[in-house]
């Protein structure tokens, strides 16, 4: 049996995390409990997963004491280690900070021949750990091999007689394991010029043509194939999850914008436009904002205005477009919101774009695909790579662990972007730098 100690970090990460380890026995220290207590009061995502992990412990209280140890039904120990049973470290070592203290513990239980390794998100007591030689590891149950993720398309390489048949009969068979909803290019493996843009069908067990292969919605026309097939996905009325990764200047959030607006406002398909995105800043905090909600909102939401002002604007710039806008929005018919409200809430008939949902964990994305109800289509944008929160990473952040427990769903489809359309600048900063 092997002994799991855990960081406050990685309960706060999945608050399912103490039964996460089979037959090995979990070790909480105490001075976790205390942190967690502090955490409780917030009316944030870390507040609920510390009221969700506090009532786990109350639920293994009524069968056993925790700090002897209680028995799950998987074989394996969850106990509360009390801070004096710890054991001195070296004078480098602060005794009064938190991590520090959980050292101590995890070094006093190696001591008495316990098989330890201890699980934290945090880089730096990781590193601590290693110093000690007491084995260390990240919370690995969410995270996802990012350079083997799902990309969503690829292109195919067949005979020209193939796509032939393709366009002849609507749909084509072809060898190879394909996702529900996966776009295929195919291309003339003879080098020819002849291609097709397909999606496969699980219903019908063949490529069949995109639908939306010449939409320019809201007037927006795709630039590339990676687009044409988001487009795709963005339009359909059968897929109701939406995931689209890349590098900035992609088009990620341009092109859920711009169908959203087509879905909404001029198709009427769905009854509002909801937009939302963690309050997360990259670098240093400028710290309280004044004013309402909306005011506070308006400095977060600045990549998602700018889209809106250019979706506006092309191709009636009239000088009329603050006030089409505002009239959306006194409409009713785009509401712009912060996640953090987005919990209790029932979203039904409603096209719901998650900007920058890198910065989310896994149970944060849980929490919002949850919200979804009837008719409801959900749309997840982001870069993996560019992730402001700390104790994630492109492995390990929701949504990534998204498109890898969604692929092989027929109601989802993915997207990964490679190419950048925002300037030539913004593409060789992603290459570069």
């Amino acid at each position: 049996m092997k002994t799991f100690v855990l960081d406050t970090n990685v309960l706060l990460h999945d608050p399912d995390s103490i039964f996460s380890f089979k037959d090995n026995k979990v070790v909480i220290p105490m001075i976790v409990i205390e942190e967690l207590d502090t955490f409780k009061k917030l009316n944030d995502e870390r507040g609920r997963s510390a009221r969700l992990v506090t009532r786990s412990f109350d639920e293994l209280r009524m069968i056993g004491k925790l700090s002897d140890g209680v028995k799950l039904k998987s074989g394996g120990i969850v106990k509360i280690e009390m801070s004096g049973n710890t054991i001195d470290l070296p004078k480098d070592f602060s005794g009064q900070k938190f991590d520090n203290q959980i050292l101590s513990i995890a070094l006093a239980l190696k001591q008495k021949g316990e098989r330890v390794i201890l699980i934290t998100k945090d880089v730096n007591l990781r590193i601590k750990s290693e110093i000690l030689d007491i084995p260390t590891q990240d919370y690995e149950k969410s995270k996802v091999k990012i350079d083997e993720l799902y990309s969503g398309w690829r292109e195919l390489k067949v005979s020209s007689s193939k796509i032939d048949q393709f366009y002849k009969e609507g749909k084509v068979a072809v060898k190879g394991d394909f996702f529900p909803n996966e776009c295929i290019a195919l291309k003339d493996d003879a080098g020819s010029s002849k291609s097709a843009l397909t999606k496969y069908s699980k219903k019908a067990n063949a490529l069949t043509p995109i639908f939306h292969q010449n939409a320019v919605p809201w007037g927006l026309k795709p630039l590339n194939i990676e687009q044409k097939f988001a487009v795709e996905l963005l339009l359909c009325n059968e897929i109701n999850l939406v995931t689209l990764l890349g590098l900035p200047g992609a088009g990620k959030t341009l092109l859920a914008l711009a169908c959203g607006l087509q879905k909404t406002v001029e198709e009427r398909f769905f009854r509002k436009l909801y937009i939302a995105r963690p309050i997360i800043p990259m670098g240093r905090d400028i710290g309280f904002l004044p004013g309402t909600k909306e005011e506070k909102l308006g400095a977060w939401m600045g990549a998602i205005n700018d889209n809106l002002e250019f979706l506006m604007d092309r191709g009636h710039p009239d000088g009329k477009t603050e006030e089409k806008i505002d009239y959306l929005f006194g409409s009713g018919q785009i509401e712009v919101d912060s996640l953090t409200y987005i919990r209790g809430r029932s979203l039904p008939q409603q096209y719901i774009i998650i900007d920058d949902a890198q910065n989310l964990t896994p149970h944060e994305v849980k929490t919002i695909i949850s919200r979804a109800g009837h008719n409801t289509k959900i749309v997840l944008t982001g870069d993996p790579y560019q992730i402001d929160n700390p104790y994630l990473d492109a492995s390990s952040n929701g949504l990534t662990y998204l498109v890898e427990r969604f692929k092989g769903q027929e109601i989802f489809g993915h997207i990964t972007f490679s190419k950048s359309e925002r300037s030539s600048l913004a593409a060789l900063s992603s290459e570069l730098l």
